[in-house]
């Protein structure tokens, strides 16, 4: 499926791919050439959907000469799936090879050329599937999630006790084929939520200005899942280079822990800001990771096309 948005520059199809029997809804960014390009495979984080703020990053993107799939996980935005926003680990994971070999199979696209992008959980989900796939070429993940037990010791005891006892609930009623029970995403420090920080609840809001149709809930089981979750003990295994974005302040995603794991992948590099873990999808704080992101791109994945009009100019043919 696949239909023109708006009309307008660096405007994206809205298309969807098969995810092992599920139709997953994407943004496809093309550059303004008929060359081959490299393209940048991207999803978001916690619960979150295509619109929110990751667009900017594709824009950006596309730019530069890359082109880029911006999908929504199944259960979650404009995909399908039922039960919806239902947090499944492995099923995200699906859904990250398939968006993987849809890239690969569009025309126009440089199949050794596929970039991921993850912020957040999908910051810990492009790790771990880079670390399966040794023909990825590059990996940004942005402020990512990369150490359950450490994300878990970042809540509150007694809201980490109170999300253990709404998730076995859910993991039982699931069982007996009942409706899922919701918890919420973010919410604030008195309240039972997956993220409490004080920065998490505002941090949210701050980045659905495009997704009228947020949802700040998702299936309660899933906060059995993320201490059995460790997509940075994968690090040692990725083959391609690595651009770590974290935040030194990080609520969400402590940075001690992420700058363990970084500091073990064989070809990284590691950019550490003073920003909060929500501060990054908007305004300075975005111009300034942007701009460190394209930098890495540029040299370790770069745009031929762009190489050959920058030759003809010197040549003094354009």
């Amino acid at each position: 499926m696949n239909k023109n948005l708006k009309n307008g520059p660096q405007t994206p199809l809205d298309i969807q791919f098969d995810s092992n029997g599920v139709k997953c809804s994407a943004y496809l960014y093309r550059p303004a050439t008929e060359s081959t390009t490299p393209i940048i495979v991207m999803a978001h984080g916690l619960g979150g959907t295509r619109r929110m703020r990751l667009t900017a990053f594709a824009e950006r993107f596309v730019a530069e000469g890359y082109a880029c799939l911006v999908f929504d996980y199944r259960y979650f935005g404009d995909s399908e799936g039922q039960p919806r926003q239902l947090l499944d680990i492995q099923s995200q994971l699906e859904d990250w090879k398939a968006a993987i070999a849809y890239a690969r199979s569009l025309p126009n696209i440089d199949k050794n050329k596929i970039i991921l992008w993850g912020s957040s959980f999908s910051g810990g989900h492009v790790l771990a599937t880079a670390a399966q796939d040794a023909n990825i070429c590059a990996v940004v993940s942005q402020c990512p999630f990369t150490d359950g037990l450490s994300s878990s010791l970042a809540m509150s005891p007694i809201t980490s006790a109170k999300l253990t006892a709404l998730a076995v609930r859910d993991r039982i009623g699931a069982a007996l084929n009942k409706e899922p029970l919701m918890v919420k995403l973010a919410g604030l420090e008195h309240e039972t939520a997956l993220m409490t920080a004080p920065d998490a609840y505002s941090g949210i809001m701050s980045i659905i200005k495009d997704e009228p149709n947020y949802k700040n809930y998702v299936a309660a089981r899933f906060a059995l899942d993320i201490i059995r979750y460790y997509p940075g003990r994968k690090t040692p295994k990725i083959k391609a280079p690595v651009l770590f974005c974290i935040c030194e302040t990080d609520t969400v995603a402590p940075a001690k822990a992420t700058l363990r794991h970084a500091k073990r992948t064989p070809h990284k590099e590691i950019k550490t800001y003073s920003y909060g873990h929500f501060d990054i999808y908007t305004g300075q704080a975005f111009e300034h990771v942007v701009k460190n992101q394209i930098d890495f791109l540029k040299r370790t994945v770069p745009v031929a096309q762009l190489k050959l009009k920058l030759k003809e100019f010197k040549n003094g043919e354009v």
